[in-house]
């Protein structure tokens, strides 16, 4: 017998791959996928079995048999192509969702190394990691204030030493 159309679904059927490690949505896009992979693939051997029967018996055929088979094997052929424009949309919508989960894992990669950043600036400058904000709430740690109300006290026994203007946002620091 010889087949119409032969896909493979190397992705989806090995073994190796596994789907639990997915988030839900992707497993039920991917399962989907493969179903209509599956229909797909009984169909097509429909397409051939109808295909080789009407090649074999096409002369003994009336008119209308001819075109009654004929129109099944079409009928069979736009059924396939529905499937594939099913899982072409599936598809697609599975990349959408792929990589909308990329740019959020992207931003946070990019939050961490910023806050890993001014943890190491800290570090280096002898200020405590304390005053960055937290990895998963994005606040403050407590304790912000003492260190704060520690680090303005030592400031202050250098500012009554040296008088400086108020500083204004947004404004250039003019030198003293």
């Amino acid at each position: 017998m010889t087949h119409c159309f032969q896909t493979s679904n190397l992705l989806l059927k090995d073994d190796s791959l596994s789907l639990e490690c997915l988030p839900m949505e992707l497993q039920r896009n991917f399962n989907l996928m493969r179903d209509l992979d599956q229909r797909s693939q009984d169909v097509l051997k429909d397409i051939d079995k109808m295909s080789e029967e009407y090649l074999k018996n096409v002369k003994h055929y009336s008119s209308d048999k001819r075109t009654k088979q004929m129109d099944n094997i079409k009928k069979l052929f736009g059924k396939s192509r529905e499937y594939g424009d099913d899982k072409v949309q599936l598809a697609m919508q599975t990349y959408e969702m792929v990589d909308k989960h990329i740019r959020r894992l992207d931003s946070d990669l990019a939050r961490f190394e910023a806050e890993l950043k001014e943890k190491t600036l800290n570090a280096k400058t002898g200020g405590g990691s304390q005053s960055t904000p937290g990895p998963d709430t994005g606040q403050k740690k407590k304790g912000d204030k003492s260190e704060k109300k520690r680090k303005k006290g030592q400031k202050d026994d250098f500012d009554d030493e040296i008088p400086r203007k108020k500083k204004k946002k947004n404004q250039p620091v003019e030198p003293e």
